[in-house]
């Protein structure tokens, strides 16, 4: 997608919409895997080009990702949408390869040791290299792969994350070439400034030939305006969830992303492109919330869309 920078913001973004994976992880509800695809068939009707479809991980620690492989025999195959896995290891990412059914695996790597030892059992560095391999192995056989780097923005363990060592991880990843690599604000306790200052240096170390992806968390009600400033440093991938749901089952008191209709009430009414329709999303967040049995942080979904007529001033 042409990416042109126009007064100072991305023209035109992509939705990696994420509910499926990212928003259903940490629900005390566990949708079925025919709800699971009714969920990315709500997302394929209002033109999601981008969805995160499941994980590969063990189901004891991440029980609602248990049925990875059943919702990737279900996908529909329609030939214009990219599904996207996401992978923590070797052992993901093999499970990922012999789905047959994905168009892409994203690699999550943590930059706390801590929180990696948590979440996957591995150091940064230990992490990293795994990355780097599977990156290796997936450009070899023509798969798209891509990485994001978690905790990007702050550790729930070990507090404010050192922007060198979120950029000496990603500059060692993209030795391998991978499609893009993401900065994630997993607990959602980054600010525009901080979004602005380390998407600039990324930037500025990467070079203009890898695209970059931002992930935000609205734990602090500032997940809109990160994607603001995400747009101002030329990120033009923005990851957001169907009604706002999600959160890491390895982060306390996680809770969940950007809303996707949220989003893109904001990327509207600053005149930027997408290509997804809004209001269908927001009857997907209905239909999400009542079968999740509780409201969802959908902002959307409570007000409604603005201006939901236009009227003609001549």
């Amino acid at each position: 997608m042409n990416d042109t920078v126009s007064n100072g913001l991305v023209q035109q973004v992509t939705l990696m919409e994420v509910s499926p994976r990212d928003g259903l992880q940490n629900e005390a509800v566990e949708l079925s895997t025919q709800n699971k695809l009714a969920l990315i068939q709500w997302a394929l009707d209002a033109g999601a080009k981008r969805i995160e479809v499941a994980s590969f991980v063990h189901p004891k620690k991440v029980p609602r990702m248990a049925d990875a492989e059943a919702v990737c025999a279900g996908l529909p195959q329609r030939g214009d949408v990219t599904y996207t896995g996401l992978i923590l290891n070797e052992r993901g990412y093999q499970r990922l390869l012999a789905t047959e059914a994905l168009d892409e695996a994203g690699f999550v790597i943590p930059v706390s040791d801590t929180f990696g030892e948590r979440n996957q059992g591995q150091s940064v560095r230990e992490a990293t290299e795994v990355a780097a391999g599977v990156l290796k192995d997936a450009r070899l056989r023509g798969l798209p792969a891509q990485a994001t780097l978690a905790v990007a923005f702050g550790c729930p363990f070990e507090g404010e994350v050192p922007a060198q060592r979120v950029i000496d991880a990603a500059k060692r990843l993209a030795e391998e070439a991978p499609v893009e690599i993401a900065l994630a604000d997993t607990i959602g306790v980054g600010v525009p400034s901080q979004v602005r200052d380390l998407f600039g240096e990324l930037r500025n170390e990467l070079g203009p030939d890898i695209p970059l992806r931002a992930h935000f968390h609205d734990t602090r009600n500032t997940g809109i305006a990160n994607a603001f400033a995400a747009l101002q440093q030329g990120v033009a991938t923005l990851d957001a969830s169907i009604g706002g749901i999600g959160g890491c089952p390895f982060a306390p008191n996680a809770t969940g992303n950007i809303a996707s209709e949220d989003l893109l009430y904001m990327l509207n009414r600053s005149g930027i492109e997408h290509g997804v329709d809004i209001d269908r999303l927001i009857e997907a967040a209905g239909w999400l919330q009542e079968k999740l049995g509780k409201a969802v942080p959908s902002a959307l979904l409570r007000a409604g869309n603005f201006p939901a007529v236009t009227h003609d001033n001549n």
